[in-house]
């Protein structure tokens, strides 16, 4: 099967030829349609998350049909679409995992690190940790579902009831994340990289009523913040945008040192947290949720073999919505 490899962090992904995975007890063999691309895997490729499986075939946005199942599948036949996710197993039996928390166990692997994923023509996948796609949505528009959509998702839930929200970082979950916070009536104000008039442009067409620089202060208080740019300076920046009683929520898997910040920033019962990965209660809710709102997904085609020209994209910003391999 066609795959591109990382074998070196910080290296370009090279196209290999690798043979088709076997499924094994309780897995699925999943011929790949779509496999959306995301700053995590950027994170991988630059090195920046440092314990992946190499030679690795990375993402974790995975959309395609099932080709075979391994002994004792029974939620999924041959010719079913499913979508696979970040979270790819746990072990079932932590703390965490005997309180729904399975998303913090300390044993997880991850799809696309731990576990090859979808930049390839074919991938193995615990069918305990796989979705329906739901109907409506093609293969292409599916795919960033499986992370930017489940990921902002539950960085929306931690951010609770606020009324005004703002948005840090304009990409991928941010644009999935806006339509859903509207679609609930809250108000959404987008914070994009200095001067990126297309990205604001963009929210505003999506239904943030405001969008400026990062740097900027919002017209009004936040009641809460998400952030999704691996950016840490932008901490306190949230922290002074967000009233009191606020909280801010660190959306990403990596972020840059956070600078220190006057305490004053944090009193007032502000809150700071982040999001960890996700759990499956995540993927039921949100893709329950996504035809109704209905979520739209704006995204970017590349051919499985220009995967290093997507990472190089949205390394650089030039992207808006989400960027995904044909496969």
């Amino acid at each position: 099967m066609r795959a591109m490899v990382l074998r070196t962090p910080g290296g370009p992904l090279h196209p290999e030829e690798l043979p088709v995975p076997n499924p094994g007890p309780g897995e699925v063999l999943v011929r790949v349609r779509a496999c959306g691309v995301c700053r995590t895997d950027l994170h991988v490729v630059d090195g920046e998350l440092r314990e992946p499986k190499l030679p690795l075939v990375l993402g974790h946005q995975i959309v395609g049909v099932v080709e075979r199942t391994g002994e004792g599948v029974e939620r999924f036949s041959r010719g079913d679409r499913v979508g696979v996710p970040w979270l790819g197993w746990t072990c079932g039996r932590c703390r965490y995992c005997r309180t729904g928390r399975e998303n913090l166990c300390g044993e997880a692997r991850f799809t696309g690190y731990q576990l090859d994923g979808g930049f390839a023509e074919y991938a193995v996948a615990d069918a305990r940790f796989c979705f329906p796609v739901p109907t409506g949505y093609p293969d292409l528009q599916a795919a960033p579902l499986l992370c930017a959509g489940l990921i902002g998702y539950r960085a929306l839930r931690m951010a609770g009831d606020a009324e005004r929200l703002g948005l840090y970082g304009f990409g991928s979950s941010a644009h999935i994340v806006t339509q859903v916070a509207r679609h609930q009536g809250r108000r959404v104000f987008a914070f994009t990289r200095e001067g990126d008039e297309a990205a604001q442009s963009f929210a505003r067409r999506l239904g943030a009523e405001w969008a400026g620089d990062s740097g900027q202060s919002p017209p009004e208080e936040l009641d809460a913040a998400i952030i999704f740019a691996p950016v840490g300076s932008l901490v306190p920046l949230a922290l002074r945008a967000v009233s009191r009683g606020g909280v801010v929520v660190c959306a990403g898997i990596h972020m840059s040192d956070i600078p220190s910040f006057p305490y004053e920033l944090l009193w007032g019962e502000r809150r700071l947290c982040s999001v960890a990965n996700l759990a499956r209660r995540d993927g039921k809710e949100f893709l329950a949720l996504a035809p109704r709102v209905p979520v739209r997904t704006e995204v970017r085609a590349y051919p499985l073999e220009r995967a290093n020209q997507a990472l190089d994209d949205l390394r650089s910003g030039r992207l808006t919505g989400s960027a995904v391999l044909v496969v």
